[in-house]
């Protein structure tokens, strides 16, 4: 059987084979971001599929971190009866779930949240709703931690497997990280020993709040890809060795950010029309002028954080590396895994075309993910639209 079918330890959890269902955002919850019929089955098909490790779409974690209309939530006991369905039903078919936990900071608008957008620095105005946050202070930031911890012990309380700390693609804990969203004077900037302290406190957080041996992740960026330089993979490797350091049990790279460079996140095509589609009336034709210019930019390539994941690997010891972006054929699965440069293989729009792909490869029936990444999924979700593949020929 090829390494791709022996399993992984994650901190006390065994995980079935090397495949992890890496986050993507559902569109699937209420409008209160509570679990619906519609994720249940979306996460029930992937654990039948035979994915061995399943990581939900970002979970809000507090109210004032919420990213999108219909995302779940776990900042509020009374998502736990749901969430509780949804990780039932995944171990039904043998499956394991963790939950990704998520505070969007700036990355939201104040029509969603009722209020001005928190960050660390007050800096600029996003390229996409124009918010210009407020300055968090000592109080809020502390406020934030807390809502993680709590959220990891209604993760636990719901019978998830263990969770994953989203400190990629722009939002909250990324900007403490990032130099350039983060321009703080204090204990919480200034420096990367500073910018860290934040997810540090996260992290102890979490662990105070999960059960021993519960699997605590960490989603970490390798670069920001901002207008001016945030987080490199230089940088990216100083923090993982202090992750490594603090005991988590697995580190998910990637890279980009939601609002300046989303297809740095996501490569191939661009769907200019559906993603214009998602701003304002009044934003459209210059949103349309703007996304355009990104055609042909992000073609899709390989494995695109496979050089970022060689440099933070040997930082990490014995803490476990899972390789997102790009990897799409079983020559390369095997062949990163086989080389060191990763433990684990995450993959999110493939697992959205296929929900059964770990299966066929097992049987033989695949060598490749049938994704061409047109990313007419992800123009789908920023319309609110549920995700689902929405290109033709499917292989199932």
């Amino acid at each position: 059987m090829t390494v791709l079918f022996n399993p992984m330890t994650l901190g006390g959890v065994e995980v079935a084979n090397r495949f992890v269902c890496a986050a993507t955002y559902e569109a699937m919850a209420t409008d209160t971001g509570e679990v619906t019929d519609r994720i249940v089955e979306r996460y029930r098909r992937l654990a039948r599929g035979e994915v061995g490790l399943i990581i939900t779409g970002l979970v809000c974690v507090d109210p004032l971190g919420r990213v999108a209309t219909h995302q779940l939530g776990v900042h509020s006991d009374a998502m736990v009866p749901g969430l509780s369905r949804l990780t039932e039903a995944v171990h039904e078919e043998g499956g394991r779930i963790a939950l990704q936990l998520a505070h969007a900071g700036r990355q939201t608008t104040r029509a969603l949240i009722g209020q001005t957008p928190l960050a660390p620095s007050s800096r600029g105005r996003d390229p996409v709703n124009f918010v210009k946050p407020r300055a968090m202070d000592e109080g809020q930031i502390n406020q934030a931690i807390e809502a993680f911890g709590r959220a990891a012990r209604r993760a636990a309380a719901a019978g998830a497997d263990g969770v994953e700390i989203h400190a990629a693609h722009g939002y909250l804990i990324n900007q403490f990280l990032s130099p350039f969203y983060n321009v703080r004077d204090d204990d919480w900037g200034g420096s990367a020993e500073n910018r860290f302290r934040f997810l540090r406190q996260v992290v102890l957080a979490v662990q105070e709040a999960m059960p021993e041996g519960t699997p605590i992740l960490v989603k970490l960026n390798t670069r920001d890809h901002t207008p001016q330089e945030g987080i490199t993979p230089p940088l990216a490797a100083t923090y993982a060795g202090w992750l490594a350091e603090l005991g988590i049990d697995g580190l998910e790279v990637s890279a980009g950010s939601t609002l300046y460079a989303p297809f740095n996140m996501s490569r191939g095509d661009v769907p200019v029309d559906e993603f214009a589609q998602s701003l304002p009336w009044w934003q459209r034709p210059i949103g349309r002028l703007v996304i355009g210019s990104w055609t042909r930019k992000y073609d899709f390539e390989g494995p695109y954080n496979e050089d970022a994941a060689a440099l933070i690997k040997p930082m990490l010891g014995s803490v476990p590396l899972i390789l997102t972006g790009g990897v799409r054929t079983v020559t390369e699965m095997e062949g990163v895994l086989q080389d060191g440069t990763t433990d684990l293989i995450g993959m999110g729009r493939p697992f959205i075309r296929e929900p059964s792909l770990v299966r066929r490869i097992r049987l033989g029936r695949t060598d490749a993910a049938s994704c061409v990444s047109c990313n007419r999924c992800l123009a789908a979700v920023a319309n609110e639209i549920p995700v689902r593949c929405y290109y033709t020929g499917f292989p199932d």
